[in-house]
């Protein structure tokens, strides 16, 4: 199964399904942190390369709402960024994740599908993500945890920070190789009729 992970370049997304034994590459403008499959360029070049399922994690930089004074001074950075987002969610690939924080997608392109937290994860930390579906059920928690620190508004201040804030959580990261993995992969080997929309059942462990 060929997996292309959209405006990565930390490498943990694709590293994930690596070790699940899919053929995954990440692709950014931007070197990859972990040595490993990498494209690095731009990803709309090889969205129609014959990719069966691809997450994308679109900058945020001029969507987020918690930027949203600063929107009336970047509005057509707001379109460019919406526009981005709309062609990686109309890309020819059967199964499309598409991830943001709380954003305007939501209220100018259409509501995400879900809202997932990392201490849903094994992650003792909060940070609101939206997630946008194509062909892919919703990612169901794995182990919650009590512990649910704002990681993101803790981070120091620097000019790596905004790199820090945008890497994905390796317990989501997990999740997703597991969920989505074995979904497009079930898809494929013809193994399972399984209904889009009807999550396959998932052992959640819940922290005492």
């Amino acid at each position: 199964m060929r997996v292309l992970i959209a405006c990565e370049f930390s490498g943990i997304v694709r590293d994930a399904f690596i070790a699940k034994g899919h053929e995954a590459f990440s692709c950014d403008l931007l070197p990859t942190e972990l040595p490993g499959n990498h494209i690095q360029g731009d990803v709309r070049e090889i969205l129609g390369d014959g990719w069966d399922l691809m997450i994308a994690h679109p900058p945020c930089t001029h969507l987020a709402v918690s930027g949203a004074r600063w929107f009336k001074n970047k509005v057509r950075e707001q379109a460019e960024a919406l526009d981005f987002v709309r062609l990686l969610l109309a890309a020819p690939i059967p199964h499309i994740a598409l991830e943001n924080p709380v954003s305007v997608i939501s209220s100018k392109i259409r509501k995400p599908d879900q809202v997932i937290q990392p201490y849903e994860y094994g992650e003792p930390f909060r940070k609101t993500t939206c997630i946008w579906l194509k062909g892919l059920p919703r990612l169901q928690p794995t182990k919650i945890v009590n512990q649910r620190k704002q990681q993101c508004w803790l981070e120091s201040p620097g000019p790596d920070r905004w790199k820090r804030r945008s890497r994905t959580y390796p317990g989501i990261a997990s999740a997703m190789a597991d969920q989505w993995g074995g979904f497009v992969a079930s898809q494929l080997s013809g193994c399972i009729a399984a209904k889009v929309g009807s999550p396959p059942s998932a052992d959640v462990i819940v922290e005492k």
